[in-house]
């Protein structure tokens, strides 16, 4: 034989070992954002060993880039396995039939008990009746709150209802003066508003997500009691850029109270120093009348309706979703669990400043279940911001958001009566 055809012959016996060694091994391509990202490679090994035959191929996006990339994605018949998904992206790609439906699993599935989920949290995963998504961490927000300028201006607990939380703003800003505040709000954030909105009865959208409510009486109620607190003088009307380090203005009495989310709680422990350690804590949002309701936010994973490894993939969503996994996946990230038993010991149950979203989560909304409701909350944000600065009236800024939601919304309308017509 010669030598050309010799080495043809190993390079083949190669090749076909390689591809044998291949085929008792599947890949889950799994696409995780940010932090998350990084973390979550610390938990492929023993999944792997408790596994065998399945390997997570992991690759990280930057959060700035990882919509537009998915959506590329989608577009070019390429999207991984597993993914993260924002909860507010769920229903864009659910409306572009990206998203497997994950009901027939969970069913079967002794590993997912859906009622031990944070039940706002899970409704963000529900669209259309429909389960597209498990929750994978919680975010939420809470009053974060100094209690020793609390104390001195005559109050022993913190706020649980709107009433009481005037109370306090007015007594505290009647001890700082003029060059300090009661509450930060920064007018670039469109959460605090959200949260106000989300406690009333009404939701912010009408008809099945066709049209803006903002007109409703409970949202120009929120917005008023949102406005009323910067011309009050209770919060600086200033963006979270024009405050140069939160965390010591914080430390200096700036403002007693900040709206903030779970990653703050390891900000703070780090950043304010030791003496005052024992001078803030966290407390469950107030609402109109008694505990109020917040955010549904943060992340879920999805199997792509492409994935050929479906099965693979429901395994490796099964074991991120174990408490213990949960529990652990927190150390690493500061990131709360959305399942109730992951919360029952271990450093979590143990940390006070924690204890006050585990209260919150029994009551989160998620936002409108609708593709275009990032640019609706844009539009909130930008015509609370001109209602802030007395360019319109509570009632012209909920026109107003009507108005331009229900332009937002013309193309949903369009496709839903088309569809409703076939």
């Amino acid at each position: 034989m010669h030598l050309a055809a010799l080495i043809a012959l190993a390079v083949a016996l190669i090749v076909g070992g390689c591809s044998s060694g291949s085929q008792d091994q599947t890949v889950v391509r799994f696409w995780a954002m940010g932090r998350e990202g990084e973390v979550v490679a610390q938990l492929v090994p023993e999944f792997e060993r408790t596994h065998r035959g399945i390997h997570v191929k992991i690759q990280q996006l930057p959060w700035s880039a990882a919509h537009e990339k998915l959506l590329t994605a989608f577009a070019g018949n390429a999207t991984p396995d597993v993914g993260q998904l924002g909860n507010t992206w769920i229903p864009e790609f659910v409306a572009l039939h990206a998203l497997a439906p994950l009901d027939a699993q969970v069913t079967a599935s002794p590993a997912i008990d859906r009622h031990d989920y944070f039940a706002g949290i899970w409704d963000t995963n529900v669209v259309d009746g429909g389960l597209y998504g498990i929750p994978w961490y919680v975010d939420t927000r809470i009053l974060f709150y100094r209690r020793d300028l609390l104390a001195q201006a005559g109050f022993s607990v913190p706020p649980r209802s709107w009433f009481e939380l005037q109370q306090m703003l007015a007594a505290i800003k009647a001890r700082a003066g003029a060059d300090r505040y009661s509450i930060l709000l920064p007018i670039n954030e469109f959460e605090p508003l959200l949260v106000l909105a989300l406690q009333q009865d009404e939701p912010l959208l009408r008809d099945g997500g066709r049209w803006g409510n903002f007109e409703s009486a409970g949202f120009r109620r929120a917005l008023r009691f949102y406005v009323e607190m910067f011309r009050h003088g209770w919060a600086p009307p200033l963006t979270d850029a024009s405050v140069s380090n939160v965390w010591n203005e914080f430390s200096r009495g700036y403002f007693c109270f900040y709206i903030s989310g779970p990653w703050n709680i390891g900000e703070f422990k780090h950043r304010l120093p030791a003496e005052q350690q024992d001078s803030w804590m966290t407390a469950p949002l107030p609402g109109p009348d008694g505990p109020g309701a917040s955010i549904a936010g943060g992340s879920s994973l999805v199997v792509f309706d492409t994935s050929h490894v479906k099965g693979a993939a429901w395994q490796w969503i099964e074991y991120l979703s174990n408490p213990d996994v949960q529990r652990h996946f927190h150390e690493l990230t500061g990131d709360l669990p959305p399942r109730r038993t992951a919360w029952s010991e271990g450093k979590l149950m143990q940390d006070a400043y924690s204890q006050a979203f585990r209260d919150q989560l029994e009551r989160v909304k998620p936002a409108p279940k609708v593709p275009e409701w990032e640019r609706i909350a844009d539009a909130m944000r930008l015509v609370a911001e001109q209602t802030v600065f007395g360019a319109l009236s509570v009632d012209e800024a909920a026109s107003e958001l009507d108005a331009r939601t229900n332009q937002i919304l013309e193309k949903r309308r369009w496709m839903l009566d088309r569809k409703g017509g076939l």
